[in-house]
């Protein structure tokens, strides 16, 4: 999956740090990111290409490092343009001058992602994406009203104020992999641009343990009873802000479907000759679905 980057190793501590010439540094604008891309990797501008062309209009927040090179988050004047929230891209006046600061790079989808080398480098622009989700989002302080501050100790929002603390939301939520003998349960979201096959999936919900999760979704959106849920693995999906938690479990009663439309355009049972997916390498789902495949095959 996307954070298997072995033996690589990301290191998250943070630092109240300066970037350097060669650290690489991040700038989002909505759902895109400023890079250029040359075959199958996607190049990221360093400090010094910042530092020349627009240095004095960012503030730069440190990340992370993997194997000693440090990657940074750019931000204009420590905060989001107008735009931001809306995912004004290419038609907007904030996203052409963004353009202009940096010659020779463009802003580019956040799923390019999926398949851009290298890994690691995926991973870091990934999960930047998390961290720039997470301050474009916490100005203010939801207590009192007023400006939050940056601590200069730990990854952490400070309200100067009444002293509330606000650290970096990450959401519990499951992928469950539904089966019947050699049958999987495949779905496809409803009003989204991913429109490839995936697996039931929710946020668990005050209250909740993860396997009663996997029990309310799957009655939710596909009108089934489970037994024998059953724990596979996790991963950090920083598309959603979520920590996934993969589940496999066995259908209890009817097998009939009874879809929630407003969340699933398609639902429908494959056997496991059938299925022609492959694991990506990025994703759990992809993952999940490969591996049921792969066990309970005939042919």
């Amino acid at each position: 999956m996307i954070q298997d980057i072995f033996p690589k190793h990301l290191d998250n501590h943070y630092e109240n740090t300066a970037p350097q010439e060669k650290d690489t540094v991040f700038l989002f604008e909505g759902n895109k990111v400023m890079g250029r891309l040359e075959g199958e990797s996607v190049l990221y501008p360093d400090y010094r290409t910042f530092a020349e062309h627009a240095g004095c209009k960012m503030q730069f927040i440190y990340l992370f490092s993997i194997d000693g090179q440090r990657f940074f988050l750019a931000m204009a004047g420590g905060e989001p343009e107008k735009g931001s929230f809306l995912g004004e891209m290419a038609d907007s006046e904030v996203h052409a001058q963004k353009e202009e600061l940096l010659p020779g790079y463009v802003f580019i989808g956040v799923n390019v992602f999926r398949n851009a080398k290298p890994r690691e480098v995926s991973f870091a622009a990934i999960t930047a994406y998390h961290l720039y989700g997470w301050y474009r989002d916490n100005r203010f302080c939801g207590r009192c009203g007023r400006p939050l501050a940056h601590s200069d100790k730990e990854r952490m929002l400070r309200c100067t104020s009444c002293g509330n603390m606000v650290f970096p939301k990450i959401c519990p939520a499951v992928i469950v992999g539904i089966t019947d003998g050699d049958r999987i349960l495949l779905t496809k979201y409803a009003g989204r641009s991913y429109k490839n096959y995936a697996l039931v999936a929710g946020y668990t919900e005050i209250g909740e343990t993860l396997e009663q999760t996997v029990e309310r979704e799957v009655l939710e959106e596909v009108g089934l009873h489970v037994k024998n849920i059953r724990y596979y693995k996790s991963q950090p999906w920083a598309l959603s802000g979520s920590l996934l938690a993969g589940f496999y479990c066995e259908l209890d009663g009817s097998s009939t479907i009874k879809l929630q439309e407003e969340e699933l355009s398609v639902g429908v049972w494959v056997h496991a000759d059938e299925l022609d997916t492959q694991d990506d390498g990025v994703s759990l789902t992809r993952e999940m679905i490969s591996k049921f495949a792969k066990e309970h095959r005939r042919v």
